[in-house]
C-alpha cells in the first residue's frame, strides 16, 4: 500500500527539492526516497524508475517555464511580446538554472515530454505569427531565439567583465526584433 500523503506529484516535489539544492547530477532514486522517508522500493508505486522521473520532472520544468512566459507575454504583441518572452526566458533560466538542466535541449521519446516542450513552442509561435510570417520563418526565427537565448542564460556565469550584464542582455532583445526581418527574407 503506498505510503498516505506519497503520490507521483509529491515524488517530483521532492526530486526537484534535490535538483535546485544540488542539481540533476546528485538525482537519484535513494536521494528521492530519502526526501520522501520512505524506502527506495516505496517510489515504485509512484514512478517506475529514475527514466520515468525524469520525464515527469521534465514535464514540470517545461510546464513551469511555459506558465512563467505566457504570463510574462499575456496583453502583449509584436516587439512587446518578443521583447517579454525574453525576459521571462532569462529570468527562469537564471532563478532556476538547475531546473532548466532538467529540460532536454534534443527531442525525446516519452510523448509527456513532447507534448510539454510543444505547449512551449506554441507560445513561442505565437509570437512570431504576431509578426505575419509563414510557418517557415516561424520555424527559422524560433530556432534563432533559442540559441540565442539559451546560449545568454546558460553563459550568465561565464560573464565575468565589469559592464551590466542586464546591459547586454537589452542589446541581445533589440537584436532578436530584428528577427522578423530576417526571417521574413528567409526562403
Amino acid at each position: 500500500m503506498p505510503r498516505a500523503g506519497l503520490s507521483p506529484g509529491a515524488v517530483v516535489d521532492a526530486a526537484l527539492r534535490i535538483v535546485d539544492v544540488g542539481g540533476p547530477e546528485v538525482l537519484t532514486l535513494a536521494a528521492v526516497a530519502g526526501e520522501c522517508g520512505v524506502a527506495t522500493p516505496s517510489l515504485y508505486k509512484h514512478v517506475a524508475g529514475l527514466a520515468e522521473l525524469k520525464a515527469l520532472l521534465a514535464i514540470r520544468v517545461l510546464d513551469e517555464f511555459t506558465a512563467a512566459a505566457t504570463a510574462a507575454m499575456l496583453g502583449r504583441s509584436g516587439d512587446d511580446a518578443l521583447e517579454a518572452l525574453a525576459r521571462a526566458y532569462y529570468a527562469f533560466v537564471t532563478r532556476h538554472p538547475n531546473r532548466y538542466a532538467l529540460v532536454p535541449q534534443r527531442a525525446v521519446a516519452d510523448p509527456g515530454v513532447t507534448a510539454a516542450a510543444d505547449r512551449f513552442l506554441a507560445v513561442v509561435f505565437a509570437v512570431f505569427k504576431g509578426y505575419d510570417l509563414a510557418d517557415d520563418q516561424v520555424v527559422h526565427a524560433t530556432r534563432v531565439l533559442r540559441a540565442a537565448l539559451h546560449g545568454f542564460a546558460v553563459l550568465r556565469g561565464g560573464f565575468e567583465m565589469r559592464q551590466d550584464v542586464e546591459v547586454t542582455l537589452n542589446v541581445l532583445i533589440e537584436t532578436l526584433k530584428a528577427i522578423r526581418e530576417a526571417a521574413g527574407n528567409a526562403s
